[in-house]
């Protein structure tokens, strides 16, 4: 990964830090001071938020290193692993969420509910203005990048923003007299926190078991092969997901009359001719085999 990746995503990562440990620490106090259940929940989600980054930091700087005897095809794989424990952790916050929601809805007594305070239905509002930003933030740095660990954390912010909206509703629903809508937001929230984590531990999966890269990648590596001059055919594309980067072995067909020297120079600019155009493939592997004239 080159040091320009890792900065971006360190920076990022640090920005993160720093925005949620405020946050966390003002949703949490106006959920104390307000007596707002949803907006607690919603504290402990932001806090998550902090460990989840430092995981994600630790995940970019372990995929940036260069490629040694002992792994010779780097370390990329190491995001995927950050975003796998990034989602696990999004989980068990999900859960923890809504066991707390269930236990005061199960409780019934709804009248015996605190009214939860203005600051925590402000507390919702500046929740999810700044949560939709650092989502927005993040997802382009990961796009820049390449980044899944960025990307997952990204999706973590955008869970954030969500759970606030569903505190948002929640706390205002109880201001009008419905107190049960309090947990009952917690609940929501729990949902939306258990939906992102599981699509985040997908996504890491199958960056993690050589997954094939999307048929618009393939259609487009297929089409640089035969925009090469020299190549009559195109035998054969296997990708493979590693980490965030591609592996792409390619088969193609060229004139068996030609010399070794001018098969190797147009395998050579079918290799450097993916690699440059796709910033994504990390390494392309060719193989030439000889038409029949």
């Amino acid at each position: 990964m080159a040091d320009g990746v890792k900065n971006t995503g360190m920076h990022v990562s640090v920005v993160s830090i720093i925005v949620n440990l405020i946050l966390s620490v003002f949703k949490l106090a106006a959920g104390i001071i307000a007596h707002s259940g949803a907006m607690i929940s919603d504290a402990v989600h932001s806090a998550s938020d902090v460990f989840s980054t430092i995981i994600v930091m630790i995940g970019i700087k372990i995929s940036g290193k260069d490629s040694d005897t002992g792994h010779q095809y780097g370390h990329d794989r190491m995001e995927c692993i950050a975003a796998a424990l990034l989602s696990i952790v999004l989980f068990a916050t999900g859960l923890g969420v809504g066991y707390t929601s269930l236990t005061k809805i199960a409780g019934g007594n709804y009248e015996n509910l605190a009214m939860p305070g203005a600051l925590a239905l402000a507390a919702a509002v500046i929740s999810i203005i700044v949560k939709e930003w650092m989502y927005h933030y993040t997802k382009a740095a990961a796009k820049r990048e390449n980044s899944s660990a960025l990307m997952a954390d990204a999706w973590h912010h955008r869970s954030d923003s969500l759970s606030s909206v569903g505190s948002f509703v929640g706390i205002f629903g109880a201001r009008l007299g419905f107190k049960v809508l309090d947990p009952l937001a917690g609940f929501v929230i729990c949902i939306f926190i258990i939906k992102a984590a599981v699509k985040i531990f997908r996504q890491a999966m199958d960056q993690m078991v050589d997954k094939s890269c999307d048929n618009e990648t393939a259609q487009k590596i297929r089409d640089i092969i035969t925009e090469t001059p020299g190549v009559e055919t195109v035998d054969m594309i296997k990708t493979r997901m590693f980490g965030p980067k591609i592996y792409v072995d390619v088969e193609f067909g060229t004139n068996g009359d030609m010399t070794l020297r001018e098969a190797h120079r147009i395998a050579e600019n079918v290799h450097n001719r993916i690699e440059d155009v796709m910033p994504s493939v990390k390494h392309c592997m060719v193989h030439v085999n000889p038409t029949d004239n």
